[in-house]
């Protein structure tokens, strides 16, 4: 089983690539871009929303809302651009270099400090 999950973790991490690629392809639509984006920078950021150490919660992202997301959204890519996008992903997989979303550190960090902001604005006497 854990064979498995390895495989799977594995399959995921490629196709958020090939979602990353999609991304970048002229022919994607805008909704799709935008949709795909927030789930691509999520993905490959170095932190995550819900920190792991949190019980349940915080795998609750890794294991079920970032895969569920990806599969939806390689059902809704038109097959052309799927494909080569899936293609250049094998290449940049090659390759070995990792991709990292700063753009997604950057987002977590502003969300962390709104909700901090907040509850400091809120509870503070």
């Amino acid at each position: 089983m854990l064979k498995r999950l390895r495989r799977w973790a594995r399959l995921i991490k490629r196709d958020v690539l090939t979602l990353w690629f999609a991304c970048r392809d002229p022919r994607t639509p805008w909704w799709f871009k935008l949709l795909a984006f927030g789930i691509v920078a999520y993905a490959l950021s170095p932190i995550d929303l819900i920190p792991d150490f949190i019980p349940i919660i915080g795998l609750l992202d890794d294991a079920i809302i970032v895969p569920l997301g990806v599969i939806i959204l390689l059902r809704l890519l038109p097959r052309e651009i799927r494909i080569s996008s899936a293609e250049r992903a094998d290449v940049q997989r090659a390759r070995g270099k990792k991709i990292v979303s700063w753009a997604g550190f950057f987002l977590t960090v502003i969300v962390w400090l709104a909700v901090v902001a907040y509850l400091v604005k809120r509870y503070a006497m």
